[in-house]
């Protein structure tokens, strides 16, 4: 994907970390204003640039500039996910319609067959009208009561209208990829789907630094038949990408407009199935800064920083080889994710058996850092 197609259009206006395969390893890129900067022999790792107490001040100060036509950068599927040692968390359940789904799942234990049904009797009983419903109010707590005394509350439902939020671990440091790659889904599932995302980059001082997007690719009859196989559902071999870079938050872009943001989902399949589908970023049930709040502070560190997916604002239902069936992945689904400031990111679904195997872990990075005499930290 050429990086004009894969940045934003006014890329040029802005500060991006992005990461690249280079000759000898991972390469960290800094663009700055339409200019690149290689980050990688001052800080050897994206982590260490972006825990520096001023990440795009480092870039003029500590970055060297690459004399490279800055689209080929990208070249030969040479993007990386942006993020390498930070921490991969996720939240669930934080808008009202993946709630929904949520419940569904669980009511229908995952089969899909079941899915259309028990969704109108969800609606039926909770209606989709709770978008105002603060999480964690009297109103929020008023409702559960009454759900609980008609025999319908769900652990989803405490999560996504409860005082606490769903925080947890959507893959391992460096297991995720990169716009450009394969995306995997487990040949044993019946009924998943992608979870377009906006995710934040959050040093280890918990400051939010600015966002990219994300594919918090989940099997949905997995997580259904139990909500203990979170980790089966979630933790696949390329089921979290990441891309196509991180924009730093600067004067032309800021947590309001993440706030604003609106993510379009495309889905292509080989067998002719197309899906077209948007949500609002400012539809959330909680503020992006409470969400980071719940998941770093004086109980929980991230030394190297964390990527946090928000959550997702639909889960694709859109009926594609029988009726109420809804949807499913096949291989060779093209995922299309964007976001006007955020650019896009496009990936290929495949059998997780099929994607290639993730080898380059933590290990094998500080081996390579050595390897080529930088920073490891």
């Amino acid at each position: 994907m050429p990086l004009d197609t894969a940045l934003p259009q006014d890329w040029r206006d802005g500060h991006f970390a992005l990461r690249i395969q280079g000759a000898n390893g991972p390469q960290v890129i800094a663009l700055a204003k339409g200019r690149a900067y290689d980050m990688t022999p001052a800080f050897g790792t994206a982590s260490a640039w972006l825990n520096e107490s001023d990440p795009i001040a480092a870039i003029a100060t500590r970055g060297e500039a690459l004399e490279l036509d800055v689209p080929a950068l990208l070249a030969d599927g040479r993007l990386l996910s942006p993020f390498d040692l930070q921490a991969l968390k996720a939240c669930g359940v934080t808008y009202v319609r993946s709630m929904l789904e949520r419940v569904i799942e669980e009511r229908c234990r995952g089969d899909a067959t079941q899915a259309e049904a028990v969704r109108a009797e969800v609606r039926g009983i909770i209606g989709d009208d709770l978008a105002n419903l603060r999480p964690g109010s009297p109103e929020a707590a008023t409702l559960k009561q009454t759900l609980v005394e008609r025999g319908w509350w769900s652990q989803y439902l405490e999560v996504g209208i409860g005082p606490d939020a769903e925080v947890f671990t959507k893959g391992q440091p460096l297991s995720s990829v990169g716009s450009g790659a394969k995306i995997g889904v487990h040949p044993g599932s019946a009924w998943n789907n992608p979870e377009p995302e906006v995710v934040l980059a959050v040093d280890s001082q918990g400051r939010i630094l600015g966002a990219t997007l994300g594919n918090d690719v989940n099997l949905r009859d997995v997580e259904g038949r139990s909500a203990l196989l979170l980790g089966k559902a979630k933790d696949n071999n390329a089921a979290c990408a990441l891309g196509p870079a991180i924009r730093l938050f600067d004067e032309g872009f800021t947590l309001e407009d993440i706030r604003q943001a609106e993510t379009v989902l495309s889905i292509e399949g080989t067998d002719g199935f197309k899906l077209h589908e948007s949500g609002k970023v400012g539809a959330i049930s909680r503020d992006p800064t409470d969400l980071v709040a719940q998941m770093i502070g004086p109980h929980h560190q991230y030394p190297d920083g964390a990527a946090l997916f928000l959550g997702t604002p639909f889960s694709p239902s859109k009926d594609r080889d029988a009726a109420g069936m809804g949807f499913t992945h096949k291989p060779g689904d093209v995922v299309h994710i964007a976001s006007t400031r955020l650019g896009a990111l496009c990936n290929t679904v495949d059998r997780t058996d099929l994607c290639p195997p993730w080898r380059f872990g933590i290990g094998a990075l500080m081996a390579n850092l050595r390897q080529r005499g930088l920073p490891r930290a």
